[in-house]
C-alpha cells in the first residue's frame, strides 16, 4: 500500500479548507413567506414608535421585547395550533422577564434563577420541536432582565409592558395566521411526543448556558447578558461542524456588528431616529436569517445593544459607547468559547451516560 505523498495530502486538505470556506460563504435561499420579515419588522418595531411618540421610549423598547414572540409563529397546522404556539411563548416571555427582574433584587439568586429559566425553555423548545428561533429571544429578555436597573416597585410596570407587547404580537399573528391560511396549502398539524434524551439534553445545554453567565459575571463583564445569549446559539448546533460554522458566523457577524452599533450610537440618535433604526435592523435580520447567519448577526449585535442600552431607565450616554460596544464583544468571545467547549463536551459519553440514568429514573419515577 502506497504511502500518500506531500503533493496528496496538501490537495486533500486545499480541497477540505476551501470546500469549509464555501460553506461558511454560502447564501441559502430563503424557505419562509416574502411578507414574513415586513410583518415581523412591524410587530416589534410598533411598540417602540408608540414609545416615542409619548416621549417614554424605554418603556416602548420593552413592550417590544414582548413583542418578538411573532418570530415564533408556525407557518403550518391549523388556527387554535398556531395562535396557542404564539401564546405560550408569550407567556414564557413574559414570565422569564419577571423572573429576572425579580433576581436581580438579590443578586445571589441571579444564576440559579437563570439556569432555571434556561432548562424550561431548552426543553420547551426540544420536546416541541421548535425552528429557530425558538427560545432565543425568550432567553435574551430574561437575560437582559437580569441586568436592566429596574427598582423594586417597577417591576409589575415593566412586566406589563411586556405582556402587552406580547398581546399586540398574538393579535398581529392571528391577522397573519388567517391571511396565510387563505393564501397558502393547508399543512397539517403536526404531532408530538417525548424523544430520549430531551431532558439530559436540556441540562447540558442550560448547564453550559449558565456556565458562560457566571463567568462573565466573575470578570466584572457589564451587563453580561450577551454571553449566555452567544453561547445559547452556538451550543444549538447539533453536530460539531454546525458549532464551528455557527461560531464564525458569530464571531465575524459581531465583530462587523461591533462596528455598525458603535457607529450608529456616536450619531446620538433621537427617539424616532431609535425607533427608525429598531424597524430597518429587524427588517434586514429577518430577510437575512435563514439565508446567512453570519449577514444576519451583523444587525443583531447592534439590535440587542439597542434594546438593553435604551431599553435601561438610565439613558446611554455618548461617550460610554466605546466601552459598551467593547464589553459585548469580550461577552460574545465568551459566550462563543464556553459554547463550543459545551458542544464537544457534550459528545462525550461521560457526561451523557450519567445523564441519560437520571433521565430515566425521572421518567419511572414520574413518568
Amino acid at each position: 500500500m502506497s504511502k500518500p505523498t506531500a503533493n496528496s495530502i496538501s490537495t486533500v486538505t486545499r480541497r477540505v479548507v476551501s470546500g469549509e470556506i464555501a460553506h461558511l460563504l454560502t447564501v441559502n435561499r430563503s424557505k419562509r413567506p416574502w411578507h414574513l420579515p415586513i410583518i415581523a419588522a412591524i410587530a416589534i418595531s410598533f411598540p417602540v414608535f408608540v414609545g416615542a411618540y409619548f416621549d417614554v421610549l424605554s418603556d416602548g423598547i420593552k413592550a417590544s421585547l414582548g413583542a418578538m414572540i411573532i418570530l415564533n409563529i408556525p407557518l403550518a397546522g391549523s388556527l387554535p395550533y398556531r395562535l396557542v404556539t404564539v401564546m405560550t411563548w408569550g407567556f414564557a416571555m413574559s414570565l422569564c422577564f419577571a423572573l429576572g427582574l425579580i433576581a436581580q433584587q438579590v443578586p445571589i439568586l441571579i444564576i440559579p434563577v437563570f439556569a432555571l429559566m434556561a432548562f424550561g425553555i431548552v426543553f420547551f423548545g426540544r420536546y416541541y420541536r421548535q425552528p429557530p428561533p425558538a427560545g432565543l429571544f425568550v432567553m435574551m429578555a430574561g437575560a437582559i432582565a437580569l441586568f436592566i436597573p429596574v427598582p423594586f416597585e417597577q417591576i409589575m410596570f415593566a412586566t406589563g409592558l411586556v405582556v402587552l407587547g406580547s398581546g399586540f404580537s398574538i393579535l398581529m399573528a392571528l391577522f397573519y395566521s388567517l391571511f396565510l391560511m387563505m393564501t397558502r396549502q393547508y399543512t397539517p398539524t403536526p404531532t408530538y411526543h417525548y424523544e430520549p434524551e430531551t431532558i439530559s439534553e436540556s441540562i447540558m445545554v442550560a448547564g453550559f448556558v449558565s456556565l458562560a453567565l457566571l463567568i462573565a459575571v466573575i470578570l466584572g463583564v457589564p451587563n453580561p447578558y450577551w454571553a449566555a445569549v452567544s453561547c445559547f446559539i452556538i451550543i444549538q448546533g447539533i453536530h460539531l461542524r454546525t458549532m464551528w460554522i455557527k461560531q464564525s458566523h458569530r464571531l465575524f457577524g459581531t465583530l462587523l456588528g461591533m462596528g455598525l452599533a458603535g457607529w450608529m450610537i456616536s450619531w446620538g440618535l433621537a427617539r424616532w431616529e431609535v425607533a427608525i433604526a429598531i424597524l430597518i435592523m429587524m427588517l434586514c435580520i429577518e430577510a437575512l436569517v435563514d439565508r446567512h447567519y453570519g449577514l444576519a448577526v451583523v444587525f443583531v449585535t447592534p439590535l440587542t445593544i439597542f434594546i438593553a442600552e435604551y431599553g435601561s431607565s438610565s439613558p446611554l450616554m455618548q461617550q460610554g459607547y466605546q466601552h459598551i460596544v467593547n464589553a459585548r464583544l469580550f461577552d460574545t468571545l465568551i459566550g462563543c468559547v464556553t459554547g463550543f467547549a459545551g458542544g464537544f463536551m457534550m459528545q462525550s459519553s461521560r457526561l451523557r451516560v450519567p445523564l441519560r440514568q437520571v433521565e430515566d429514573w425521572l421518567l419511572v419515577k414520574f413518568g
